[in-house]
């Protein structure tokens, strides 16, 4: 194992490592790649690597990595299969929703100005990976606007028991988001993101969250999946399938509460959503859906549940 300090000595160790290295970093020290970002670059985490911090122990807050370049196409870029990143906290950019700049860009009673208005403002990202077996766990991910974790492919993605928030950009805005990948979301805890899970709905990609929290802060519904009418493909597959097991969905008092699930399309299998806590009044409020989704039994309402089988 190598204990790192400094950015310079994080990448040089990171370039010399190998499949079973575990790469750590001081729990005192906060990383700013800026400069590494604008240059066009991003740390790159190899296959079988691990990325570590002591978040959690002895009161330790865990290294910081971070970005403050709004422009941050990638934070980690994970180049193989099998990486780990554990008590690491990654800081983007941009916090922020960002609801005035989105309504002059969409909103009916506003200029309208469109997609190239909404873009103009570049976006940021905190783990990208391509490859399979990806295990994300006691981190901190927050700040940026498009997404915290990017799955764009592979399979066996786990990412648990960690906190992400404030990804929340409106119209983006994503804890965890999966183009063509699979993945396990568990434990974790999730806050001010406009989709705390989401999906493209393509062919060949699904995610099974269970026993996470979600806090209740948010501009969207929490767990999403589109389908293809927003892929706009011809189809309405919204990917292999969602699961969504023994989560629990709270409420903002004064807040809007938006539905917890919302599946875009129909799944190439089947979803299936079972012992989840919403704070919604009944399963029309919690769950939208187009069909192909096993819906158990669930408790709706706080603080005093009632157990309702089925939609």
């Amino acid at each position: 194992d190598v204990t790192v300090a400094s950015g310079d000595a994080l990448i040089g160790a990171l370039g010399a490592a190998t499949s079973g290295d575990v790469i750590c970093v001081d729990g005192t020290a906060e990383l700013d790649f800026t400069t590494l970002i604008e240059g066009g670059d991003a740390v790159e985490l190899p296959g079988g690597v691990t990325l570590a911090s002591d978040r959690g122990r002895e009161g330790s807050l865990g290294a910081v990595l971070g970005s403050s370049a709004v422009d941050t196409p990638v934070l980690i870029r994970v180049t193989g299969p099998g990486a780990r990143i554990t008590g690491i906290r990654l800081r983007g950019p941009d916090p922020d929703r960002r609801e005035e700049h989105w309504c002059e860009a969409f909103c009916a009673d506003g200029p309208m100005l469109g997609s190239a208005h909404y873009y103009t403002i570049p976006n940021s990202r905190g783990i990208r990976v391509e490859s399979d077996r990806l295990e994300v766990d006691n981190c901190e991910v927050a700040g940026f606007s498009h997404v915290g974790v990017f799955l764009v492919a592979g399979t066996g993605h786990h990412i648990h028991h960690s906190f992400l928030h404030h990804n929340q950009r409106k119209g983006l805005g994503y804890g965890v988001t999966h183009d063509g990948a699979f993945s396990v979301i568990e434990r974790n805890i999730f806050d001010f993101n406009r989709h705390s899970i989401a999906g493209t709905g393509n062919p060949d990609s699904g995610y099974e969250a269970r026993h996470n929290v979600v806090r209740g802060h948010s501009i969207g519904h929490n767990f999403d999946m589109h389908g293809g009418r927003d892929r706009g493909d011809g189809t309405n597959i919204a990917g292999s399938y969602t699961r969504v097991l023994n989560n629990t969905f709270f409420e903002i008092p004064g807040e809007q509460l938006f539905r917890a699930v919302r599946i875009r399309g129909i799944p190439e299998e089947s979803n299936l959503i079972d012992s989840n806590w919403f704070a919604h009044t009944g399963p029309s409020a919690a769950i939208g859906e187009l069909g192909g989704t096993v819906v158990l039994d669930n408790a709706y309402g706080m603080p005093t549940p009632e157990i309702v089988t089925g939609l």
